[in-house]
């Protein structure tokens, strides 16, 4: 096999929810190996921040993903591309069942779950040969807490609907990349004093001594981006979190 096979050099990668946070993240280390970087996300401030730190050849697009028609006129338009990444979402409402609003929860779907599968339905067809679809789950999947329910729900969604993608686009090849703790803008919906203290508490339990970076997770995404033969596959990356 050649070696231009498993580098990134000259491919061109979408990235959805690529403005900040895991997204970003990838953005950075796919353009550090020489790919095309196209980030889209709802916010323009964020996308120019985030393109201020990008090469030159990186673009950006405002698209709001809450709008399956919008995913589907992004991709109308972008032409072909590599490999597609899926990172958007919102911060998530912890609550307990009883304290669960039922409508809310459902709109925690749209952008996580629905807005994903737009953006597979939609994008598959202008992939390469040899391109690649990540989607992003997370460890509550498999070692959910307490007022969980949401979050848990919608990762168990997403890794199967992953593994039935990986069967029905095939040779497209789909994984998808499981975090735990992950230091980012996602805890921003919580009071400050909490989100410090859930990140001592997974220093203090996770068996790697602290909680995720952002470049942690990225590192996931870009080899399975580069990575030929893996497909169907959810890749924890958690400091051991669903052992403890």
């Amino acid at each position: 096999m050649e070696n231009t096979v498993n580098n990134l050099n000259g491919k061109r990668v979408i990235i959805l929810g690529g403005s900040t946070g895991i997204g970003f993240a990838t953005a950075q280390l796919a353009a550090q190996e020489g790919a095309e970087v196209v980030i889209v996300s709802s916010n323009q401030q964020r996308i120019d921040s985030a393109l201020s730190q990008l090469p030159a050849n990186a673009t950006g697009f405002a698209v709001d993903l809450s709008i399956h028609q919008n995913i589907a006129d992004f991709f109308d338009g972008i032409g072909k591309f590599d490999h597609l990444v899926y990172t958007a979402g919102e911060n998530l409402k912890l609550n307990v069942i009883e304290e669960t609003d039922i409508a809310q929860a459902q709109q925690f779907f749209n952008i996580r779950y629905w807005s994903a599968f737009a953006a597979v339905k939609y994008g598959a067809k202008h992939i390469n040969a040899g391109g690649s679809i990540t989607l992003t789950s997370g460890n509550a999947g498999a070692r959910p807490s307490a007022g969980w329910g949401v979050a848990s729900s919608i990762c168990g969604c997403t890794e199967g609907f992953m593994r039935a993608m990986a069967v029905e686009l095939a040779p497209v090849r789909v994984n998808c990349v499981t975090p735990g703790v992950v230091k980012t803008n996602l805890w921003g919906g919580i009071p400050e004093a909490d989100r410090e203290a859930l990140y001592a508490n997974m220093s203090n339990s996770l068996l790697v001594g602290r909680a995720g970076e952002a470049e942690d997770i990225a590192l996931t995404y870009v080899y399975l981006m580069k990575q030929q033969y893996g497909t169907g596959q959810s890749l924890i990356v958690d400091g051991g979190g669903v052992l403890v």
